[in-house]
């Protein structure tokens, strides 16, 4: 599970299971089955409470029904194939509890989608089971008395107990008492919820309906009361309205309330905060193809300088918002990113976990990639882009070997999706709550459509890749300046890679050793960016000056701190014999973090035993290039900066092309 603990606690550490607790055989493997989806390991994370009613908790038929189903946190891998069901931080053995809890609302909500979704495709009898039980409890993780009516509680002890104030801390503290990513999870287990046993189960209908209701009423008092409100984050304007200020959380929120408004389009309120909440979604997308962050809409109004692939389906939800609202508008930043920033992504090495705003966090997880496949798929049939399927046949790849471990992290035979795969190429084995529910709705999503689980599965191994790279400061080849070390690398919205950077002084000077290249590349100094500071740069390739920088960004406003870690690109293009860069501080104090070098031309191929795919990217005006492989044939198709096919063709062997500036061409055989 993530996204109950500080975005701070997030950005610098990757997800990792706990130890400890109590030990039980996972499910037995069984044979291959005939789709991708397999719910067993899933269903070995369920468990069961009897809590009772308690003041301001109840649910669906509680005095006949006593028990609630809910998944276990975590579960770390032990010898011979079998997991350990865990819970969230130390285990007290005198009484049985975890710092923080066995469950916890936050999967106890996506596993109930997860159900709800394999029952609606397959009719699955057993996953309507179980979607009624994790509904049922969703509900009673809910407060529906007092001030805080409508909000979450985030953590519940294996008998049952809530723990409204973990260690370590959460926000809100105690959980119920705000906004938060639990409540905004919550409305989208119950509105999918709704939607599905709307006409199966009329009366559990209306109860979640009457959930879902309450839970509109908190944001409305406490979120969506500043509706229309903009802050300032570093000189640039954002909406106040998001849910904890995160796009990220409020995607979530907008996924259920799509659902429900397409069930109950009668609803006013409920599509009120739909539409509310999906303009200021929309209002997170920036830049462009060439500036940062590339057309992504980022996740959090109080960081310009972060984007994280975990919960990263605000693509997703604007492509759902836009047809249920039917309001084509809100699909301009979701095309954005999914072509733009996700072809950088992709060329780059796949959904990292953190851009802060550099690629320093390059674990990944499935969170993440589940996140950007669901979008791609959803945004490519919203909009009528048929070539992001073929993005979301490598995304989905992921799972399947195309990460830095080079391996699956899915296993169809047993539904085991690992806990991610480290920077470093190791996999952490273990298997929780938040890795499997995320690893099956990627699944569920690929078994509706069979042509990208094909290619996910044919073509998963990186055969090359040329895409943005980063060059820490402090590694320069030579300077006159002196590397820093701060007290923490994390500056409350930002994170400065490998906990240092490299400052200089008027005329001070660093040069940046450049891998030999074929293209051009872009370059782009990552500084901090002072509040309406004065620190020039000027930065050239051998004798010649590609760009200066001023290093400035306006009014602090919401952020942690005054000033933003922000990348600048340079002007001129470097071209691939151009091995060095150098950099001059002309006025004031430069704190140079990075420098990254993305190709004019980006560039990834995945293969497999039968099949390949190639992905070209263009960051930077119309580029020539080359595509196919000798001998071979295959299908290409290139498409322009919105996503849209300028033409598709047979070829044999290599071929000459010209993509279209920000545009893309995929080559598959």
């Amino acid at each position: 599970m993530t996204n109950s603990i500080p975005r701070t606690w997030l950005a610098v550490f990757a997800v990792a299971s706990l130890t400890g607790g109590l030990a039980l055989a996972s499910a037995p493997a069984s044979a291959a089955p005939p789709t991708l989806t397999n719910l067993a390991h899933l269903d070995f994370l369920l468990d069961t409470a009897e809590p009772g009613e308690v003041d301001g908790h109840t649910t669906y038929n509680l005095a006949s029904e006593p028990e609630l189903t809910m998944p276990w946190t975590y579960a770390d891998a032990r010898a011979g194939g079998t997991f350990e069901r865990v819970g969230g931080g130390p285990l007290d053995p005198a009484t049985g509890y975890w710092g923080q809890g066995a469950y916890n609302s936050d999967d106890i909500t996506r596993t109930a989608v997860v159900y709800i979704r394999d029952w609606q495709q397959t009719g699955s009898v057993e996953s309507r089971k179980k979607a009624y039980q994790l509904l049922r409890s969703t509900a009673y993780f809910q407060t529906t008395t007092g001030e805080n009516a409508g909000n979450v509680v985030l953590w519940m002890q294996p008998d049952g107990t809530f723990n409204p104030s973990p260690e370590p801390v959460e926000l809100p503290d105690p959980s119920d008492s705000g906004e938060s990513y639990w409540l905004a999870r919550t409305l989208w287990a119950l509105g999918e919820g709704y939607a599905a046993f709307q006409n199966d189960d009329p009366d559990f209908a209306a109860f979640l309906q009457d959930r879902l209701q309450l839970s509109v009423g908190a944001l409305e008092r406490q979120t969506l009361d500043k509706y229309g409100e903009y802050d300032i984050a570093d000189g640039v304007k954002v909406p106040a309205w998001l849910i904890v200020d995160g796009a990220d959380a409020s995607a979530e929120a907008v996924l259920g309330l799509s659902a429900y408004s397409e069930a109950a389009p009668d609803d006013e309120s409920a599509r009120t905060a739909l539409a509310q909440l999906a303009e200021g979604i929309a209002e997170m997308g920036a830049g462009d193809t060439r500036s940062w962050p590339y057309g992504a809409i980022l996740p959090w109004a109080q960081s310009r300088s972060m984007w994280h692939a975990w919960a990263s389906q605000m693509p997703a939800a604007l492509a759902e918002a836009s047809t249920v609202l039917d309001d084509d508008s809100l699909l301009k930043p979701a095309i954005a990113d999914s072509v733009g920033f996700t072809t950088t992504l992709l060329t780059a090495g796949g959904p990292d976990n953190g851009w802060f705003p550099a690629p320093v966090d390059r674990v990944q997880i499935a969170y993440g990639a589940d996140s950007r496949l669901q979008s791609l798929l959803a945004v490519g049939d919203a909009a009528d882009r048929p070539g992001l399927r073929d993005l979301a046949g490598i995304m989905g790849a992921w799972y399947f070997g195309m990460n830095n471990a080079g391996e699956p992290v899915y296993d169809p035979e047993t539904g085991v999706t690992y806990d991610g795969v480290q920077a470093d190429g190791s996999i952490n084995r273990n298997s929780g709550a938040e890795s499997t529910i995320h690893g099956q709705l990627s699944m569920i999503a690929l078994d509706a459509n069979p042509d990208v689980a094909e290619r996910a599965q044919a073509a998963a191994d990186v055969s090359s890749i040329d895409g943005l790279t980063l060059i820490e400061a402090e590694t320069s080849t030579a300077t006159t300046g002196a590397v820093i070390t701060p007290d923490s690398a994390w500056t409350g919205e930002s994170l400065f890679g490998g906990g240092k950077y490299l400052e200089l002084t008027r005329g001070e000077k660093a040069s940046f050793a450049l891998t030999p290249s074929v293209v051009a590349r872009t370059i782009e100094p990552v500084a901090f960016q002072e509040e309406r500071g004065s620190a020039k740069s000027q930065w050239k390739a051998g004798r010649h000056t590609i760009g200066v920088l001023t290093h400035s960004v306006g009014k602090q406003g919401i952020t942690a701190v005054p000033g933003a870690l922000l990348p600048q690109t340079l002007e001129k293009t470097v071209d691939g014999s151009g091995l060095e860069v150098s950099v001059t501080s002309l006025k004031g104090t430069v704190q140079l973090d990075s420098v990254i070098v993305r190709p004019v031309v980006s560039r990834l191929v995945v293969s497999g035993a039968d099949a390949s795919t190639e992905l070209v990217h263009a960051t930077d005006g119309n580029q020539k290039t080359t595509v196919g492989d000798a001998g071979q044939s295959a299908t290409l198709r290139s498409y322009d900066r919105s996503g849209r096919l300028v033409y598709e063709r047979e070829i044999t062997g290599t071929v000459t092309i010209r993509l279209a500036a920000g545009g893309f061409a995929t080559v598959t055989r």
